[in-house]
C-alpha cells in the first residue's frame, strides 16, 4: 500500500469513527457529512470524496459497529471448544463489552433498532441484517451446545437467544438510563440463573 492510499484509508477510518461517535451521542439520523467534517477538520467535499453520500456514511457506521462487535464478542470465543464453553465465553464477552464500552457509548444494535423500527428503507434493512446475523450465530452456538449434550435436548434455541438478548437490552437500559452501577453484575447473575435452567443434568 503506497503512502497516498494509506493516508486515504486512515482518513476514511477517521470519518467512520466520527460517525460512530455521532451515532452514539445523538443517533443515526444525526450523522451528516457536514457534522462529521466539522469533527475531524475536513471539508464536506473531502468527506464526500472518501465516503460518498450521507446514507453511505450511515451504512458504513453500522457496518463498522458490527465489525467491532463481532471482533470483541464472537471471534475470540471461537478459540473455545464447541458447545457450552463457547456459549459461556460469548455471553461473558458480550456482558463485558456492554459494561466497558456500550454503557458509555450506547449500543447501536439497540438504539438503532428503536430509532429505525418504524421506518422502511435500506438503512433499516442493513441494521436488521446485522442483528439477524448476530442472533443466527448465537443460535448456532446454542444448537452446538445441545448437540454436545451440554444443554437439554428439548432446548428451544430461539427462546434462549431471545432471553439472552433481553438481558443485554436490559443492561443497556439500566446502566445508561437508570444509571445503576450494578447493572452488569445483576445481568451476570441473571445469566447464570438462566443458563442453569437449560443445562443437561449430569448422569449418576
Amino acid at each position: 500500500m503506497d503512502a497516498k492510499t494509506q493516508k486515504s484509508e486512515l482518513t476514511r477510518a477517521a470519518i467512520v469513527g466520527a460517525g460512530l461517535d455521532l451515532a452514539a451521542e445523538q443517533g443515526l439520523e444525526a450523522i451528516t457529512l457536514q457534522a462529521v467534517a466539522t469533527r475531524i477538520g475536513l471539508s464536506k467535499s473531502g468527506v464526500f470524496s472518501r465516503i460518498g453520500s450521507r446514507e453511505a456514511l450511515q451504512k458504513a457506521v453500522i457496518e463498522e459497529f458490527g465489525r467491532r462487535f463481532i471482533n470483541d464478542v464472537f471471534v475470540p470465543a471461537m478459540q473455545k471448544p464447541k458447545g457450552l464453553p463457547r456459549l459461556l465465553d460469548i455471553v461473558d464477552r458480550w456482558i463485558v463489552r456492554l459494561r466497558d464500552v456500550e454503557i458509555h457509548t450506547g449500543c447501536l444494535y439497540t438504539a438503532g433498532a428503536f430509532e429505525l423500527d418504524d421506518r422502511e428503507g435500506e438503512l433499516r434493512d442493513l441494521l436488521l441484517g446485522e442483528v439477524v446475523r448476530w442472533r443466527a450465530a448465537l443460535r448456532r452456538t446454542v444448537l452446538q451446545a445441545v448437540e454436545a449434550g451440554h444443554l437439554k435436548p428439548d432446548t428451544d434455541a430461539d427462546q434462549l437467544v431471545a432471553e439472552v438478548n433481553s438481558l443485554a437490552i436490559g443492561l443497556v437500559h439500566d446502566s445508561r438510563f437508570l444509571r445503576d452501577t450494578r447493572a452488569a453484575e445483576r445481568t451476570q447473575a441473571s445469566w447464570q440463573r438462566l443458563i442453569q435452567s437449560y443445562l443437561q443434568p449430569t448422569q449418576p
